[in-house]
Order: structure tokens, then sequence, then C-alpha cells
């Protein structure tokens, strides 16, 4: 089951499990020391993949001038136990989705882990800045635009 939801539509334990599994990610598996909790969960859509209702990959969607001049996917996560499966494809896809649906624009900027540079270019992006250093992982800024 796919869900795109705005902050106060979400169920209480959904916001559990995804802060849950935004910390198990980012914080304890990447070790990055940092504010997750920053505001912009409330002005965001969330964007969730449930199956057996467990959420197995997430992301939220910003609206333009929160983080970006221009809309933007950020927190994107897949559980471990869902890895291998296509559920980033789908996740990132169902973003986009959300975005042109919801925002009223139809283009989106992130800050990509380098690593996932090309799998980010298969779904339409494009690199618009240098690798640059963000909580110890090498980022860079990429473009969609439909």
């Amino acid at each position: 089951m796919i869900l795109c939801k705005k902050f106060n539509e979400l169920t209480l334990e959904e916001l559990y499990d995804i802060l849950k599994l935004r910390s198990e990610i980012f914080v304890v598996e990447q070790k990055c020391v940092y504010n997750d909790i920053d505001d912009k969960d409330k002005t965001s859509f969330h964007v969730m993949i449930k199956e057996n209702d467990k959420i197995k990959a997430y992301l939220r969607v910003l609206q333009p001038g929160v983080s970006y001049d221009n809309a933007s996917l950020g927190r994107v996560l897949v559980a471990k136990d869902a890895r291998g499966k296509g559920y980033a494809r789908a996740i990132v896809t169902e973003g986009i989705n959300c975005v042109l649906k919801n925002l009223n624009t139809n283009k989106i900027t992130i800050g990509a882990q380098e690593y996932l540079k090309d799998f980010y270019k298969e779904l339409g992006f494009k690199p618009v800045s240098a690798v640059y250093s963000e909580d110890g992982i090498p980022h860079l800024d990429m473009t969609f635009e439909k």
C-alpha cells in the first residue's frame, strides 16, 4: 500500500514508526549525529510504502522554499528488511508523483548521497552541484524537471 499524507493526517503509530526508522537508518546505521526533528515535517507530505502494516520505504516531500528554491524530497529510506526489492525506485517515483500532484510545480531538487547519483539519474535527476560533505557523507544536489 502506498500512502501520501500531510503531517496532520499521519496516525500516531505512523509518526512513531517514521521517526524510529529515520533514527535507525540515519543516526545508528549511517552514524550521522544531527537534529532529525527539524520542524520541516509539519509542512511536508509523507510518502510511505506499507506492507503488512509496517513501513518498508519512506520519504518526505518538502514544499518549494523549505530546503531548496524548488520542491524537494528528503529522508529517503528503505527499511533494512526490505532492501533489494525495488522499494527505493518505487518510493522516489511516488515522491515525484506527490510533488507533481500536490505542489503545482514540476521541478524538484534533492541533496543526494554521492553513491546514489546513478540511481537518481535513472529516475530523471541531473547533477547541479559539486560534491560536498553533509554529516560526513559525500552529497551532491540534483534536480528533476518534468
